[in-house]
């Protein structure tokens, strides 16, 4: 059982018999959530995905390192692949004297760990796609826009029984992709998501929202219902909106079977 639900039936003082008590007063509630055990591959694949996470967030620290130090010695080049291109080199180059000899022998061994997380990121991102392309669900889950290989092979990895949820609306607020709500008196009051649930999923359905958001605004035509839905939100509530849209649609082909099929008024 989640242990905020239990929380509710604690009297008065916190110690293990209070704790024994709650637990059995919680455990007979006839609409108490459980929490399904995992199994020992089901865990084993979620460790792939959050080890990769973490590498990837070591590797942000460290490019931003990297960035910061050089800009220090007024030595900047552009966003993205290409300029931390230019600033690998200008560190491999002995020959420019535009670093010191200390500065440059630090970077080395920054730029070292950034190629060594590259290659171990690499690896993991390598079996990954091996899984993906053995499990069915994970490459139906695939052809929903905005979930490529990473976000199909965790959907699948975490959510093994999609009849754990009643409806799509369900796994969405288990992601932490609906509303909370501060309803009281009859007045329905709905603020920002509520971030419960997995972090992780919640996060790569929100990114690959976001990819497919600038693809309508580029080409605005091919779907309708996102370019009119834009006009009148802004772009990040509408990304919120079309990451809960895609976690409904993946319970729904993780639960019914199938692939994605585009709608006809979207499509047309």
């Amino acid at each position: 059982m989640p242990a905020k639900d239990v929380k509710a039936y604690v009297k008065r003082n916190k110690n293990d018999a209070a704790d024994a008590e709650a637990i059995c007063e919680a455990v007979r509630r006839p609409t108490m959530r459980f929490v399904g055990a995992k199994s020992a591959e089901q865990q084993g694949r979620q460790m792939q995905h959050r080890t990769r996470g973490l590498m990837i967030r070591q590797r942000t620290q460290v490019i931003n390192a990297l960035r910061a130090h050089l800009a220090e010695l007024g030595i900047v080049a552009a966003q993205g692949r290409e300029g931390l291109k230019q600033l690998l080199a200008i560190i491999a180059d002995e020959k420019d004297e535009r670093l010191p000899i200390d500065a440059r022998a630090s970077l080395i061994v920054l730029a070292a760990q950034l190629q060594a997380l590259q290659t171990m990121i690499g690896s993991i991102e390598r079996r990954l796609v091996v899984q993906h392309r053995a499990n069915e669900a994970s490459k139906r889950l695939e052809s929903i826009p905005g979930i490529g290989i990473i976000g199909a092979s965790a959907i699948a990895a975490t959510v093994t029984d999609p009849n754990a949820f009643r409806s799509g609306r369900d796994f969405a607020a288990w992601v932490g992709l609906v509303p909370r709500q501060d309803s009281t008196g009859g007045k329905q009051k709905l603020g920002p998501i509520s971030k419960q649930g997995d972090r992780y999923l919640r996060r790569i359905l929100v990114v690959g929202a976001h990819s497919v958001l600038w693809l309508a605004k580029k080409n605005p035509e091919k779907n309708r219902w996102l370019t009119q839905l834009l006009a009148r939100r802004p772009f990040k509530v509408v990304a919120i909106a079309l990451a809960n849209k895609m976690a409904r649609v993946a319970w729904a082909l993780l639960a019914r079977g199938g692939t994605y099929r585009v709608p006809a008024l979207a499509a047309a």
